[in-house]
């Protein structure tokens, strides 16, 4: 569905003091924007922050960055950031927001300066041509592992059954070992799972939350 523009959404955006928007700014001194050597955990598609709101607001001392194509659903997030976390004007908190396009994100990050990576209901793109923009496609992954850490995580949910069993071979052909997988999150033994806008919607329809922990594999 095409979203309506929203033409005050990035004015709002650019008056606060979470959302980053000189994007490229930042590599390599990501620790500085938090002003602590915090682990930095990066959420990739954070729709509208309902997921991060929440893991931030859990991890005080994780850094999360949330980061999304448009200013239409970005705003949002920014949004229910404010109202999760009760932020008053210019009080730092454990989050930034950054308008992006994923396909740039080599760009924006370097060596070593992610811990971990969320991935939730992506875009599952289900035509073979369209195959490789999946943010768990190897092309994605090898993007990814060149600012993880070693041994560092990524955490990937969605309720599309190709997409799922394609990434497990996408984490095993780019050097991620399975640590954890579920066809059924919400009836396993995994507890510290996060409910996004989307899923508590297709959760109320009777569909299942597929979901894995990959680790990076130290290469030795």
């Amino acid at each position: 569905m095409r979203l309506r523009k929203k033409y005050w959404a990035r004015p709002e955006m650019e008056a606060s003091h979470i959302v980053i928007t000189d994007q490229y700014a930042h590599k390599g001194t990501w620790s500085e924007e938090f002003k602590n050597d915090n682990e930095i955990y990066l959420e990739l598609g954070c729709g509208k922050g309902k997921f991060i709101s929440e893991k931030s607001r859990r991890d005080p001392n994780i850094n999360f960055i949330g980061i999304d194509l448009k200013d239409e659903v970005l705003v949002f997030a920014l949004r229910k950031v404010i109202e999760v976390r009760g932020i008053k004007e210019k009080e730092d908190v454990n989050v930034r927001l950054m308008p992006l396009n994923i396909m740039l994100i080599d760009d924006v990050f370097t060596k070593d300066e992610i811990s971990r990576i969320y991935i939730n209901f992506c875009n599952p793109w289900p035509k073979d041509r369209h195959n490789k923009r999946r943010l768990t496609h190897t092309k994605f992954l090898t993007s990814y592992k060149k600012f993880l850490k070693p041994g560092s995580e990524v955490w990937f949910k969605t309720d599309d059954l190709d997409l799922f069993q394609n990434s497990i071979e996408y984490f095993n052909e780019c050097g991620f070992e399975i640590l954890f997988l579920t066809y059924d999150l919400h009836n396993s033994d995994f507890k510290d799972n996060v409910v996004t806008e989307y899923e508590a919607k297709f959760t109320e329809l009777g569909k299942k939350a597929m979901f894995l922990r990959a680790r990076l594999v130290v290469e030795k």
